[in-house]
């Protein structure tokens, strides 16, 4: 059995990278490999998570095995991957790109902007294999000059199985049964997410359509966003929206169980995403789908939603309307999720391609 060591700069609850990071040491772990997760920052307990310091003591024979995931610029992270002497491989999450955050943040503008420009100095390592989780990522890969043969596309790991058992908050679901149409999203507050459009969307369908209808925006706020978040607070003040469109923050599992739950119509407006999981969870949960077809949400959604190549509010706030009066399109739409789901992004389908693609490794 091998030695595997699986890095990221930070671990924390509720994050898709750190989520895949744990999906890939239940599984390696249960092939009766020796696992151990590193990172510089962890808000996660657990006996296989270890300081970044100490990676380089637990890799110790060329047989070993570095699995590096790439979301952002991180100088020690790609300086480990081209000092190590092991076999390596490279989760690629996508990064996103500095413009969103120009005006925002510069903290975030210089590392996403390090991490375009590493990604060259990536390709250019010995990694013997590449998994971005998209075909839209794979696309960057080739780009930097990766070669297609080393690429394997490998979905995220998730929580979508403990999401499903998990007992959904009652004084959530009781609160909001009154019968109002409810809207969803489920993505951190960032400015790729566009949130602005979502809500310019729901302004668009509340007064055109229906007036008792409510948007559950459902994400963590982060300080260093502060001005994107309180630029969207404004904004829902301005349009006079403030007793429809709930700001949620991180919510817990029983929470956002109950949110899925009580959601007719889940609405995503982003501008980019190197995959999305959130779609994943509401296909997971049959919740019809309206999207913004950027980077990529089409090839994640497939068949199951309202694609649209255009983010026009109208457009969106109609395909809203569509769903909640046609029951047999919003069946139909939460059928075909449920189904995709579980023919491509169970976690025992993304652990049979996660192993499948490092064969070519262990």
């Amino acid at each position: 059995m091998a030695r595997i060591a699986i890095c990221n700069p930070s671990i924390e609850p509720g994050d898709a990278v750190s989520h895949d990071m744990l999906g890939m040491e239940e599984v390696l772990s249960a092939q009766e490999h020796e696992v151990c997760l590193f990172s510089q920052y962890t808000a996660i307990s657990a006996p296989f998570i270890e300081p970044f310091e100490r990676l380089s003591l637990f890799l110790k024979n060329p047989e070993d095995l570095l699995i590096y995931h790439y979301a952002t610029g991180w100088e020690d992270g790609l300086r480990l991957m081209k000092g190590l002497h092991c076999r390596k491989a490279v989760k690629y999450h996508n990064v996103t790109p500095p413009e969103f955050f120009m005006g925002v943040n510069e903290d975030y503008v210089g590392v996403c902007r390090a991490g375009r420009r590493q990604l060259a100095d990536m390709a250019r390592t010995d990694a013997g294999l590449f998994m971005p989780c998209s075909e839209f990522s794979l696309q960057d890969l080739l780009a930097a000059g990766v070669s297609r043969e080393k690429c394997h596309v490998v979905p995220p790991f998730h929580k979508i199985d403990r999401l499903r058992e998990v007992e959904a908050d009652v004084n959530l679901l009781e609160r909001h049964n009154d019968g109002e149409i409810r809207v969803l999203m489920v993505g951190r507050l960032a400015p790729n997410k566009n949130h602005g459009a979502l809500i310019e969307s729901f302004l668009a369908y509340s007064r055109t359509y229906n007036p008792r209808s409510l948007l559950f925006i459902v994400g963590g706020e982060d300080p260093k966003l502060k001005a994107y978040t309180e630029n969207l607070v404004r904004s829902v003040r301005e349009k006079r929206l403030e007793e429809q469109v709930v700001f949620t923050g991180k919510v817990s599992d029983a929470a956002l169980k109950a949110y899925y739950l009580l959601a007719h119509v889940f609405v995503i407006t982003s501008q980019h995403e190197g995959f999305c999981v959130p779609l994943v969870e509401a296909m997971s949960m049959k919740i019809p789908v309206v999207a913004y077809g950027s980077t990529a949400v089409p090839q994640t959604l497939g068949r199951a939603g309202l694609v649209w190549e255009e983010c026009d509010p109208q457009l969106i706030a109609a395909s809203i309307h569509r769903i909640v009066q046609d029951e047999t399109l919003r069946t139909t739409l939460g059928e075909l999720g449920y189904a995709r789901y579980i023919e491509m992004f169970t976690n025992e389908k993304i652990g049979q391609a996660f192993m499948k693609a490092l064969g070519t490794l262990l």
